[in-house]
């Protein structure tokens, strides 16, 4: 029994030690995400070109901010006025809204499993902190856009995305093209944005139409070298 629990410790040790460590080191090396790895594991083929976030498009940095996280310069990893926001929405019986930050979203793809599990959310904010603790803004979203799941057949990546949906690179995309990208991001497997349907023509419209409203604190954080502008 003794053994037993020796070995449980050092599991539960691992377990936490490794997504404590992993972050740092995901500072200076490209990472891979669990789905990305779950897929090698059944064989299924993966496609992912890694691009620093200074040869992307702007367009396509500023589109995904504003679909994804507008605040994402603003909080800590974990959004508290949009989780308020969201509390109080629930408060007035309206069907409640998610607050899941890009640097969530970056946790849960490095570090744990998708799907929805309270347990997973549970883990998901206080590693989202750590990650905004070790991790600059600018390099997690330049992680987050290049191990995101971007189609459906192991397309992740910005770069897989672009390539796949209009035949160029993640740094060569105009407005429309990098707006219909940010919509697509929330459910690859049903939205094409090559072959866009009424829906996802009209999300992506939406999304142009808001971004000039976003100012310049959109991407203050960022520390960009190419303009801003989309």
């Amino acid at each position: 029994m003794r053994v037993l629990w020796g070995w449980g410790v050092r599991l539960v040790v691992i377990l936490v030690a490794a997504p404590l460590l992993l972050a740092i080191i995901y500072n200076l090396v490209p990472p891979v995400s669990t789905l990305m790895l779950a897929r090698w594991a059944t064989g299924q083929g993966v496609t992912r070109d890694w691009v620093s976030i200074d040869a992307m498009s702007p367009a396509l940095v500023r589109s995904v901010l504003a679909s994804e996280d507008a605040r994402f310069c603003q909080h800590i990893g974990v959004d508290l006025v949009e989780l308020q926001n969201v509390m109080d929405t629930a408060d007035d019986g309206e069907p409640a809204r998610g607050a899941s930050t890009i640097t969530m979203q970056l946790a849960k793809n490095l570090f744990l499993w998708g799907g929805r599990s309270y347990i997973r959310k549970a883990l998901e904010m206080p590693l989202a902190v750590y990650l905004n603790f070790v991790m600059t803004k600018r390099r997690q979203l330049e992680v987050y856009l290049n191990i995101a799941e971007w189609g459906p057949d192991g397309e992740f990546g910005a770069q897989a995305a672009a390539q796949r949906a209009f035949r160029r690179g993640a740094g060569d995309l105009n407005g429309r093209q990098a707006a219909l990208l940010a919509v697509t991001l929330p459910n690859p497997h049903t939205r094409n944005p090559a072959k866009p349907g009424p829906g996802l023509n009209r999300l992506a419209s939406n999304l142009q139409a808001r971004l000039p409203r976003e100012g310049a604190e959109l991407t203050s954080c960022l520390g960009l070298s190419r303009a801003s502008g989309g």
